[in-house]
C-alpha cells in the first residue's frame, strides 16, 4: 500500500478532503494530511485565494515543503487545486518520490526543475471546461506534462466544476467523482 501526502485545496482542510483521505485509508493506504492554512477554511474559493494572496504563493508551498520534513523520502504527492503546487514540487525536487496526483491544476514543469524526474508516475485530473483548469492554461502544461514524462496521464472529465470530486460541495459530480477516485486508487495499487 501507498504511503502519501495530500495537500488541500483553496477552501482549507476541510471535511471534503479528510473525507478522500479517510477514503484512501480505508483503501489500505497511509495518507498524511497536513494544514497549509494554519487552522484557517474558507467558505468560497475567492475567499480561500484571497487568503493564498495574503501569505503569498511561495508560502504556501514552503509549508507544504516543511511539512513533510519528517516523512519518509518514499512518498506519493497528491494535491487539489492550489495543493497542487507543493505536491508537484516535491514530485520534481524530493528524492524518493514514488508518484504524483494532480487534481484540478498542473504548473508547467519549468516551474520547479528543467523536466519531469524519470521513473515517478503522475496523472492529471481536471474538467475539460473548469474555467480555472481549461481556462488558465492549466491543461496545456499538463499536456507538455504527459507528451514529456515517461509515465504520466491526463484525465479530462465532461464538465465546468472545480472542485468537482470533493461530496461536501455544491459542484460535486458523483460520475467524474467515482472515476476520479477508482483511477486514483488503481494508482495507488501500483
Amino acid at each position: 500500500m501507498a504511503d502519501l501526502v495530500l495537500f488541500h485545496h483553496a477552501l482549507g482542510l476541510t471535511s471534503g478532503i479528510t473525507g478522500f483521505a479517510d477514503m484512501l485509508r480505508r483503501a489500505g493506504h497511509t495518507v498524511h494530511t497536513p494544514d497549509l492554512f494554519e487552522g484557517h477554511t474558507f467558505d468560497t474559493l475567492e475567499q480561500g485565494m484571497g487568503y493564498v494572496e495574503q501569505i503569498g504563493f511561495r508560502e504556501v508551498i514552503e509549508r507544504g515543503v516543511r511539512s513533510v520534513e519528517d516523512l519518509p523520502v518514499e512518498l506519493v504527492y497528491a494535491g487539489f487545486s492550489v495543493g497542487v503546487l507543493p505536491a508537484q514540487k516535491l514530485a520534481q525536487t524530493r528524492p524518493g518520490a514514488r508518484g504524483a496526483l494532480l487534481y484540478y491544476a498542473c504548473v508547467p514543469v519549468s516551474e520547479f526543475g528543467p523536466a519531469w524526474p524519470h521513473g515517478v508516475p503522475v496523472q492529471v485530473h481536471g474538467m475539460d471546461a473548469d474555467p480555472f483548469f481549461a481556462g488558465e492554461g492549466d491543461i496545456d502544461a499538463a499536456r507538455a506534462l504527459v507528451a514529456s514524462a515517461d509515465q504520466a496521464e491526463l484525465f479530462l472529465y465532461p464538465g465546468d466544476q472545480h472542485y468537482f470530486a470533493d461530496d461536501t460541495l455544491t459542484s460535486y459530480v458523483p460520475e467524474a467523482a467515482a472515476l476520479l477516485v477508482d483511477r486514483t486508487l488503481t494508482f495507488l495499487q501500483r
